[in-house]
């Protein structure tokens, strides 16, 4: 069983730590590796597949709790280019929780104003999701409040390879490629770096996820499990990234 700590009111000298991170700065964009659907439905008796849809039910908890916080850009990593490998029975039901939550959910995300963006390509993916995925983005273009970009069927290195791949298609000379260029070409396009990557269930790898615009971001991993990942755990890592020194490479100045 995942201990988790006691509730913030309950720990003595809270109110200090809660003014303390008020002034604290914040993400402007959160990555979140979601991990332990699986093992969430095995303490429980029950398949894979039902903690699948458990972890996908929790999200919208989660994108409410990032869109009060003020967080601009929340990336999930859902599927990647990995997952194919799972049994075909898994893969099945995570795509049909996808199509079902996507037409579940848009029409709610639109009206609080969020924008949706899909990372990843639709390889691989039905017609009809590869639609149900689009007509989605289309919907929400134009929200400004939050940006909620879904990486699935994502792999790290396939987007770089791509981003590659255009840059030589496009004849760019060698002398001119450059971060800003490259960075230009990935799928995150017009789109922050991570200011902090978030992980549950305990592991410690980003498999894949955001290779290179994770190069500064800040890393968070919790043993709780996915589906148990709610709005006090946001809170949680929010509060641990306030109290992060982010030097991106430079000494800091020490005062006087």
């Amino acid at each position: 069983m995942t201990h988790r700590p006691e509730s913030p009111t309950q720990q003595p000298g809270h109110e200090d730590f809660t003014r303390a991170s008020e002034t604290a700065s914040s993400p402007t964009h959160v990555a979140i590796i979601m991990d332990g659907n699986g093992r969430w439905a095995t303490s429980r008796g029950e398949t894979r597949s039902n903690g699948h849809r458990a972890g996908t039910e929790n999200v919208r908890q989660v994108v409410e709790a990032f869109a009060r916080s003020g967080v601009e850009y929340l990336t999930l990593f859902a599927f990647s280019t990995e997952n194919w490998d799972r049994p075909d029975q898994e893969v099945n039901a995570l795509i049909t929780i996808l199509h079902e939550t996507i037409s579940r959910e848009v029409a709610d995300l639109h009206a609080q104003g969020i924008r949706i963006r899909h990372l990843g390509t639709l390889d691989r993916m039905s017609a009809d999701l590869g639609t149900a995925i689009s007509d989605g983005i289309e919907l929400t273009k134009h929200n400004t409040r939050m940006t909620l970009s879904v990486a699935f069927n994502y792999g790290g290195r396939a987007e770089i390879l791509d981003a590659v791949k255009r840059i030589v298609a496009s004849g760019v000379g060698a002398d001119r490629i450059d971060d800003e260029l490259f960075a230009s070409h990935l799928y995150t396009r017009d789109m922050p770096d991570p200011d902090l990557i978030i992980r549950t269930a305990g592991e410690m790898r980003l498999s894949n996820f955001l290779l290179w615009q994770s190069a500064y971001a800040e890393y968070y991993t919790t043993e709780v499990l996915w589906p148990d990942f709610d709005a006090e755990e946001v809170q949680r890592a929010l509060d641990a990234y306030g109290k992060r020194s982010r030097r991106f490479g430079r000494v800091e100045q020490q005062r006087r």
